[in-house]
């Protein structure tokens, strides 16, 4: 099913209503889907280069829009929507197990990371920051900066470096992303120590 979905997805990135479908997938992708705007946003980014800081933009919106969705689900509707999505969707027991162990300073590491990295999936900690009342504005703040740095980050590699750079970026992203959390992690906790 993933395989199909996927060449689904890439097809997307040849029709005129690419940009509509880029803002779709971006804005489902953060509340309820499993697959990143990502597989849609390298191909048209790279496909259009002089549009690719355009595309950024749609892809930040539309994930933060979608993450606001997700932060409304966890908040207002868990038992009834959320809960159920997430038991579709394969995420149930990650959900349950980060909500019984994360603080509230946890949460905003995760939503950077997750934005970041995809690590927890986005999906999964917009719907915990609604269920631990995150504070909405605070959440916006980390999910702009995070996504936003994520699609403005690709959006360079591609304008400047073309197709070398995006086989690097398909077989690589999700090391060096991972990379980099582990780096903001660990600034995180040496922080908290000097502190305390």
């Amino acid at each position: 099913m993933f395989e199909k979905t996927y060449a689904w997805t890439m097809s997307l990135a040849e029709r005129k209503s690419a940009e509509t479908w880029l803002g779709v997938l971006a804005f489902i992708e953060s509340s309820a889907f499993f697959i990143p705007a990502d597989v849609l946003f390298l191909p048209m980014a790279l496909a259009r280069r002089d549009r690719a800081y355009r595309y950024a933009f749609i892809a930040t919106v539309a994930s933060v829009l979608g993450g606001i969705a997700g932060w409304m689900l966890g908040y207002f509707a868990y038992e009834t929507i959320a809960k159920p999505l997430l038991q579709w969707t394969g995420k149930l027991a990650t959900f349950e197990n980060m909500r019984s162990h994360v603080t509230y300073e946890t949460v905003l590491l995760l939503l950077v990371t997750s934005g970041l990295a995809h690590v927890p999936p986005m999906k999964v900690v917009t719907i915990l920051s609604g269920v631990i009342h995150v504070n909405l504005w605070l959440f916006v703040a980390s999910a702009i900066a995070a996504r936003g740095a994520r699609f403005y980050a690709l959006a360079w590699l591609l304008r400047s470096y073309g197709a070398p750079i995006r086989q690097f970026i398909e077989h690589r992203l999700t090391y060096i992303v991972v990379a980099g959390a582990l780096v903001i992690l660990a600034v995180y906790g040496t922080v908290r120590f000097l502190v305390h």
